[in-house]
Formats: structure tokens, C-alpha cells, sequence
């Protein structure tokens, strides 16, 4: 997010410049021919639903949609449940890039019952926090059942990062900013002395009725006895907003938001060991990031070190003002309703509600977007921050489309951005390495 957008609920802004013309060469599956991305369309489910930060599955036919300013509510049998599975206002400060931001069930929640959130605190430092479902039948969340596993201290009110996800190790990531301002002032995400501009991977398995309720996973690549911030799996992040594993490869997708020039996808193979640095802020995606090497300590990598990991897609910033560019990461679809679009990354823009797919921009259009979420199919969904909810479908195989459900209206700010004209992103790829 940029501190220019002070007035918005997130800011990860991105348009799409030309560098170079790489062939994607993911270790997955690629669509037969391009129509299979030309016939992606977005089915609308429901409307009025407040700004849309999170969708996750508990490994059923419900999705839970979390909403920034605070709730989580349940969207099944086509229509947003009345009664929210739990509700976090009361703890959370919001909004900007502030608020209730992730989502994740445990891999055994079935039985355990416990899910994992992350929000801004109201003395606006990120918790990321353990509850548990009700053992009463009720289907909802016990309030009085949250521990907190991790409160990090956040020096500016923004890049917050947000995203929790449960990779096929079974371990928990947790999507960390740079803490914030612009231009990292503070160097935090190529420090290793601060868990700020990071992406973190924890065992919840560990310490489960005892503080810290968490434990280090012994592969992580700076566990050693007595390390202080050992959670680290990776670093060089400015602001993860989302990242996703995809379901079947186990390979990682991470889009970060950039500061003026690019927006990126960072790619982790399933096969890596952990501590890759992505660059930011030495880097902001190929190009030299323009804050140098101020606020960092001695002997930090400079500009285009071979140590630092590229960018999968980049694409740069289009025209001036507060929203020049924003990337929303996704998900590679591996879902079964749609066979042709087996293997294809989607994710998108906020700034201009571009979608696009392995790289390629798709016809829909999505104002306002904010977060992609997959169902326990592995179906994909959209939402928005006015409150949106989608999901993705193919014009080439009819689905039945419902009447969209106007559930609620929370009271927001009216939005300051108007979508301008479109210009026509342009896409870098790169071979992962």
C-alpha cells in the first residue's frame, strides 16, 4: 500500500509495461489455446457485503468472507448467513490498510476446530491470533476462545501485509510488510533482526495449549538454537498483500505491491528450503529501488545482486495520482468445473480491476478488487472492497447464475477513485528459477 491513498481501504496498485517476451514455464499444466482465457467471465453471488479483505474454505461447501471492518460471515446455499461467524470489531482498529486482513483453517479443523486470523490491533500492530468453532452444534466461532500467537509492532499505519495460508507442509505463512511509510525507510525487509518485510512460517501443531501456542519449524533456514526471529522463511517483501499455494504443484505465488515503479509475482518452488530474498528494497522488481540503500546497515545486498531472486511478472506504473498501479494475487486454478483452465494463475489489479491470467489480460473487468479466495473444490472467487463477491466461470461451459444476494450495507467512505480510460498492461515473464 502507498501512503498516498491514506483515504483508501488497501493500496496495491499496479498497471502492466512490456520488458521482455519469456514463455511461462510453470511445472503444471498450461491451457490448450488461448480461447480457454478468452471465455474466463466473473458469475456475481452477492452485493453490499462491506470491504471484502479475505476468502477462505474450511474444507466444505461454505466459503467465509472476511470483511476488514471486523466480521467474518459465511456465504452458503447462495446466499451471506445473518449471523456472522465471528466478530472481532471490538479488537481490531480499521480501516485505510488497517483492519481484520486474513483467514486460514487449520488443515484439522474438522476436528480441532481452530482457525487462525491476523488484524491490526487498536494500537495498530498486526496479531495473528488462534480461535475455535463452537463445540455447541452452533456452526459459529467461540469470541472468548482467541490466544494470540504473534503481535508484531507496526512503526507506520500502513503494509500491514495481511495473508495467512497453511502451505502443504502443513506449517502456517504469514504475510509480513516493510512496516510501512515509503521507500522502507527503516531497511526492514533486508534486515534480519525484525520480522517486517517477511514472509514468516510457524507450526501451530507445536505449543498448542501453552504460550507462545506456536513452535519453529526445525527446517526453517534461520532456526538455530536461541534465534530470535526464526520464523523467517523468506525476506525482501514490501508489502505481501496475498500469496497462494497452488494445490497441486505446492508452488508458492507471492504478489507483492510496489512502491512507484513495478508490481511483482515472486515465484517459491515447492522444492525450495526457504530464505529467498526477493529484493525490495534494493530492488523494486528488476529495477533499482529508489529509496538506495538509506536507513540500512553495513553490508546489505545493493542494487541487481545475483543474490536476489526476480520476479516471475512485473509490470510498471500508468499515468500519476493515487492509484497508478496495484497487485492482487490469486490463485492457479485447479478446480474441476473448468478443465481448460486447469494450471492458469489468476490474479489482478486493484487500481484498475484488471484480471488477468499466467500473465495475459482477460476481458472482465473488476473495480475495487481486493482479495481472491478458493473454494474446497479449488474453484476460484473474487471480492471487492465495496463489498462484491464473485466467482470465477468460464462463458464456455453454462453455469446457472443467481440472483445476486444484497445482504447488508456497512457503512464506508465513499470511494475516491474513478476507474480511468484502459490503457493496455503488457506483461514480463520469466522462466521460474
Amino acid at each position: 500500500m502507498r501512503t498516498t491513498r491514506a483515504a483508501r481501504l488497501l493500496v496495491f496498485a499496479g498497471s502492466l509495461v512490456l520488458a521482455s517476451a519469456f514463455r511461462l514455464a510453470l511445472q503444471q499444466e498450461q491451457p490448450a489455446d488461448a480461447s480457454a482465457l478468452s471465455d474466463v467471465a466473473l458469475q456475481p453471488l452477492a452485493t453490499g457485503l462491506g470491504p471484502i479483505t479475505s476468502i477462505a474454505n474450511a474444507g466444505d461447501g461454505r466459503l467465509f468472507v472476511t470483511l476488514q471492518t471486523g466480521k467474518i460471515v459465511i456465504f452458503s446455499g447462495g446466499q451471506v448467513q445473518s449471523t456472522p461467524f465471528l466478530d472481532l470489531a471490538s479488537v481490531i482498529s480499521c480501516c485505510v490498510e488497517r483492519g481484520l486482513l486474513g483467514l486460514a483453517f487449520h488443515p484439522q479443523y474438522a476436528t480441532n476446530r481452530f482457525f487462525f486470523v491476523d488484524y491490526t490491533n487498536t494500537a495498530g500492530n498486526t496479531v495473528i491470533a488462534r480461535y475455535q468453532r463452537s463445540a455447541d452444534g452452533s456452526r459459529t466461532a467461540e469470541p472468548g476462545s482467541g490466544v494470540i500467537l504473534l503481535t508484531i509492532a507496526q512503526p507506520f499505519a500502513n503494509h500491514n501485509g495481511g495473508q495467512l495460508q497453511f502451505g502443504p507442509d502443513g506449517y502456517l505463512y504469514i504475510g509480513m510488510g516493510d512496516g510501512g511509510s515509503a521507500n522502507d525507510p527503516l531497511c526492514n525487509a533486508q534486515r534480519d533482526d525484525t520480522l517486517l518485510g517477511k514472509l514468516l512460517r510457524i507450526d501451530v501443531n507445536q505449543n498448542v495449549d501453552t504460550p507462545p501456542f506456536y513452535g519453529i519449524p526445525p527446517s526453517n533456514p534461520f532456526a538455530a538454537p536461541g534465534a530470535p526471529l526464526d520464523e523467517i522463511w523468506a525476506k525482501g517483501l514490501r508489502n505481501p498483500w496475498r500469496f497462494s499455494f497452488d494445490r497441486v504443484t505446492g508452488d508458492l505465488f507471492i504478489a507483492d505491491v510496489g512502491q512507484s515503479a513495478r508490481e511483482e509475482i515472486d515465484f517459491q518452488p515447492r522444492s525450495s528450503a526457504g530464505g529467498e530474498n526477493y529484493g525490495w528494497k534494493s530492488m523494486e522488481g528488476t529495477l533499482c529501488g529508489g529509496g538506495g540503500s538509506a536507513g540500512c546497515p553495513v553490508g546489505v545486498l545493493p542494487c541487481n545482486s545475483p543474490a536476489f531472486k526476480a520476479p516471475l511478472y512485473e509490470y510498471g506504473h500508468v499515468g500519476s495520482g493515487n492509484c497508478t498501479a496495484t497487485v492482487i494475487g490469486g490463485y492457479v486454478y485447479r478446480g474441476t468445473a473448468f478443465p481448460d483452465l486447469a494450471g492458469i494463475y489468476f490474479y489482478g489489479d486493484y487500481c484498475f480491476g484488471w484480471l488477468f491470467g499466467n500473465g495475459q489480460r482477460l476481458t472482465p473487468l473488476v473495480p475495487q478488487l481486493t482479495t481472491f479466495g478458493e473454494d474446497a473444490s479449488g474453484e476460484l472467487y473474487l471480492g471487492t472492497e465495496d463489498g462484491r463477491l464473485f466467482r470465477l466461470v468460464s462463458s464456455a461451459v453454462p453455469t446457472p447464475t443467481p440472483t445476486p444476494t444484497a445482504t447488508r450495507t456497512v457503512p464506508r467512505p465513499t470511494p475516491a477513485l474513478a476507474l480511468r480510460a484502459q490503457p493496455t498492461p503488457r506483461v514480463v515473464t520469466r522462466p521460474p528459477v
